[in-house]
């Protein structure tokens, strides 16, 4: 039987990086492209943000997730599929009923961190190879709705003038990432500095949540600065979570740098801090971060 990981955490908080980690042991695959929101949201396309409630995991979303799975470990020749998608930190009680026997693997990162480098990707120039890669598991039923809606994105901001551009009080015309239900709105009266910020304090608080909700046997919670300061501990544990810990040999852990802690924080300066710190200090201290 495949074993289901499902990786939730808020963009630029060590995802990709834990993802790779995981997926270098062996019998271990994921997809071969970053995300497959598009996946998740087929049979919820009427819903125009990614907090899917957990009613919406009926039996044919159920069975055609689970399918996308084991043709995934099929293809990968693997017992145990991992899969990364950053807007699942927004909807876990949709993403434990649809898939009853998965296992959640949390991790976090300082959100001023994750703010300073969401700031970065939010318009970044457009990357038509990562575009094709994401577009090949777009379900066909769904594929007319997400290419018009890239087309859209995509004259938004070349008309806006958006592409490329990161300044902390840009009015963004489009948004990037995990869309909270009220993102339109907030999208409209912050700017981006403080849509990055917010966008990482959504996923975090409604991730714990969620994840509250499970059997703890079902999740497994890293902290991001602990996992890069010692990933082979870190590593270990995620292995044994898994239940794989004998497979830590094959794990390739290369990639995995402190350098990037504080780096953040450092780029957006002490006024940028204090501006951001005061929208959510509840959450950066319910993290250790305040």
């Amino acid at each position: 039987m495949t074993q289901q990981v499902i990786i939730v955490g808020a963009p630029r908080s060590g995802t990709n990086m834990l993802r790779d980690v995981l997926t270098s042991a062996d019998g271990v695959t994921t997809w071969p492209c970053d995300e497959i929101n598009a996946v998740w949201k087929h049979g919820n396309m009427d819903i125009p943000h990614d907090e899917i409630p957990p009613e919406r995991a009926t039996a044919q979303t159920k069975a055609f997730l689970s399918r996308q799975f084991a043709a995934r470990a099929r293809r990968g020749r693997a017992d145990v599929v991992v899969e990364k998608t950053c807007a699942t930190s927004l909807r876990v009680p949709f993403v434990a009923s649809a898939l009853p026997d998965a296992k959640f693997i949390f991790i976090y990162r300082d959100g001023l961190d994750a703010t300073a480098s969401t700031m970065k990707r939010w318009n970044a120039s457009f990357d038509p190879a990562y575009t094709l890669r994401k577009l090949r598991f777009v379900p066909a039923t769904d594929l007319p709705r997400h290419l018009r809606d890239f087309l859209a994105k995509r004259l938004a901001q070349r008309f806006s003038g958006d592409s490329g551009r990161e300044e902390s009080d840009l009015k963004v015309s489009t948004w990037w990432g995990p869309r909270p239900r009220d993102f339109r709105s907030l999208q409209e009266h912050h700017p981006l500095e403080e849509l990055a910020f917010i966008q990482w304090q959504r996923c975090v608080d409604l991730a714990c949540a969620g994840l509250a909700s499970l059997d703890p046997r079902r999740v497994h919670t890293i902290r991001y600065e602990d996992f890069v300061s010692d990933p082979q501990a870190g590593t270990a544990a995620a292995l044994a979570f898994l239940a794989i810990e004998d497979r830590h040999d094959s794990v390739r852990l290369a990639q995995v740098s402190p350098r990037s802690v504080g780096k953040g924080r450092a780029a957006l300066g002490p006024e940028a801090v204090e501006r951001l710190e005061a929208l959510a200090p509840w959450t950066l201290t319910r993290f250790g971060y305040a």
